[in-house]
């Protein structure tokens, strides 16, 4: 397929730059989050900001598609993926924020976009195209450029395997939460999977509080802490997860991870802002990763299918 037709690919650029303010705001919430990561332990923090996500996402839901919608959705199947996607997924990405630095968190996805294409083309049959090919290499070579400009080094550890696990879990769980709800509208999806994932997550985050103590030191949060909660929550998940979800509907899980690749740019960008040092190597990374994914999706060359 060639993109010749000019609203095909004026369509094709507005859903990348969607998933690319997508990357932006959930890289926000990154350095954010060391704002309330020493005061919570994981799964109560998972919960707490599943809530504020659902707080409000729900009325905004309800009043655009309206309460038999929102009623008779399918909640059970939404508890599940919301679960694995923003509840293990969640738990596993503030470990890895524990155990490592933010932008060594956003260096590791860099796997994501092997993870998308090979469920698209396993479960979706979608074929191994050289545009395709030339997409990922450039993807995750802008990744790995990006390691450079990493503060420190990596340490394979268990931090590593959290932040690979958390990517694999949202990559599934992102392509299932279009996949499993084709009648819902975006922001639909993405309210359902998010409200009924918080619900489990406080179910869990209680049940780990009881069993091992494991509260939140509701004493050190004062209003700088709750903000960078509510960055994390509602920039990060709510408003970052109804971006995603609109984009993966629209160019596929697989085209949409490349643009995680180049998150490492976008905290780097962040953290410049608020007065830290540019990074080229971060800087070319991200550059190598959206000319990959612009040449996977036939905005540079030609794909043929």
């Amino acid at each position: 397929m060639t993109l010749t037709d000019p609203a095909a690919r004026a369509s094709l650029v507005t859903s990348n730059l969607i998933c690319l303010a997508s990357m932006v705001v959930w890289a926000a919430g990154l350095p954010a989050a060391d704002l309330i990561l020493p005061h919570m332990p994981p799964l109560a923090l998972t919960a707490c900001r599943a809530l504020l996500a659902a707080a409000v996402l729900l009325p905004a839901w309800w009043l655009v598609d309206g309460g038999k919608v929102v009623l008779g959705a399918n909640w059970l199947r939404g508890a599940w993926v919301g679960f694995v996607t923003l509840g293990l997924a969640s738990v596993l990405v503030i470990i890895a924020l524990r155990l490592n630095d933010p932008v060594t968190v956003a260096i590791v996805s860099a796997i994501m976009p092997v993870i998308g294409i090979l469920l698209e083309c396993v479960a979706d049959h979608r074929p191994f195209t050289r545009a395709l090919a030339i997409g990922l290499v450039l993807s995750v070579a802008g990744g790995l450029i990006a390691v450079r400009g990493a503060e420190g080094e990596i340490s394979f550890g268990i931090g590593v395997l959290a932040a690979l696990g958390s990517t694999t879990l949202y990559t599934w769980g992102s392509r299932e939460t279009v996949k499993a709800f084709p009648d819902l509208s975006p922001l639909g999806r993405s309210t359902l999977t998010i409200a009924a994932g918080a619900i489990v997550a406080t179910l869990v985050a209680v049940c780990d509080g009881l069993w091992r103590d494991q509260w939140p030191d509701w004493a050190a949060i004062g209003w700088v802490e709750f903000g960078g909660l509510a960055a994390f929550s509602i920039g990060s998940m709510a408003i970052a997860q109804l971006l995603w979800i609109v984009s993966v509907g629209r160019i596929g899980i697989g085209a949409a991870s490349m643009h995680m690749n180049a998150v490492p740019f976008y905290v780097m960008l962040i953290v410049f802002l608020m007065g830290g040092p540019w990074n080229w190597w971060q800087t070319l990374g991200a550059a190598v990763v959206v000319t990959g994914g612009a040449i996977a999706q036939g905005l540079i060359g030609k794909e043929k299918t």
